[in-house]
């Protein structure tokens, strides 16, 4: 009785862990649609959104525990290397060059994910890897290439960074990950506002402040939220291919907003992803329900 509760708690958890990383993504892939409203420097955007996505933590949160442990601290440097890598990334090369180098990070995961976290990679996270890869290069195949040599290793050291963010996060899965987040925030804010000091003062217009509120609020800040709660309900690989989605989502905001159709190779491309994703959890979930039913 006891043994079926807790593999009843167990499952729940793990659901729940899957529709937050799943809400994260769609948050995340809000960005672009916010980004172009704003004329301002990338770093002024990333600091001000996340000056605001740190007030949204708090106010969440109310009272941080901030124990500054190596695993607290490593997240949020990963965390925000991540954002202030994939945005100088953005402006060196390709967006499409740097999602597609960024989102080699599953692979470093996976296989950072059984020393660090002692979490096997299983065939099948492997199997999704490959499919989730080929439908980027789907979806991006006519934008690859171009772009700076520079932006494509700013792009490539994002990924590490963001694989260390979910391992160092998945770390803290016991206690409360998304303080690391808050810290993260502050980080990046911090850089950001430096930044603005040598940079062209930004024009504040009615879009322009709306956008980053919207950035900080929602694309991050709940985002935050819901991304630490799922980093303690499953595991960093299963975390990472589910968040990869965010691309997919993209086409479909343009189309609500602006009625932009997506093109053939991204509904393709968007399919692979998503069927490799789901795949792979339900693979989880047979191979859960098999061993505990012996």
């Amino acid at each position: 009785m006891y043994g079926q509760a807790t593999n009843k708690t167990i499952t729940h958890n793990q659901l729940h862990g899957v529709l937050s990383i799943t809400g994260t993504a769609l948050l995340w892939s809000t960005a672009g649609m916010f980004i172009k409203l704003i004329p301002w420097h990338p770093f002024i955007i990333a600091g001000g959104r996340s000056l605001i996505a740190s007030i949204v933590i708090l106010l969440f949160i109310r009272k941080p525990k901030l124990n500054f442990s190596f695993y607290q601290i490593a997240a949020a440097l990963a965390y925000a290397l991540t954002m202030l890598l994939f945005t100088a990334a953005n402006k060196y090369t390709t967006s499409a060059n740097a999602i597609i180098l960024q989102y080699i990070c599953p692979v470093i995961t996976a296989i950072l994910a059984v020393p660090l976290l002692k979490e096997k990679t299983r065939l099948e996270h492997w199997v999704a890897i490959f499919f989730v890869f080929l439908g980027m290069i789907i979806i991006f195949f006519d934008k690859l290439g171009g772009g700076l040599l520079i932006g494509n290793i700013l792009a490539l050291f994002s990924a590490l960074t963001f694989s260390f963010s979910f391992i160092f996060l998945r770390k803290q899965k016991d206690s409360s990950p998304l303080e690391s987040l808050l810290l993260g925030h502050w980080i990046t804010a911090a850089v950001g506002l430096v930044a603005a000091l040598f940079l062209p003062l930004p024009v504040f217009t009615l879009p322009a402040v709306g956008a980053i509120v919207a950035l900080g609020l929602f694309q991050i800040g709940f985002a935050s939220i819901l991304f630490s709660y799922a980093i303690k309900s499953i595991s960093a690989i299963s975390a990472n291919l589910i968040a990869v989605i965010e691309p997919v989502f993209n086409p479909i905001w343009v189309l609500l907003v602006i009625g932009e159709i997506p093109s053939k190779n991204t509904i393709i491309g968007g399919g692979v992803i998503i069927a490799a994703v789901i795949g792979v959890q339900a693979v989880i979930a047979w191979r859960r329900n098999t061993s505990r039913n012996q």
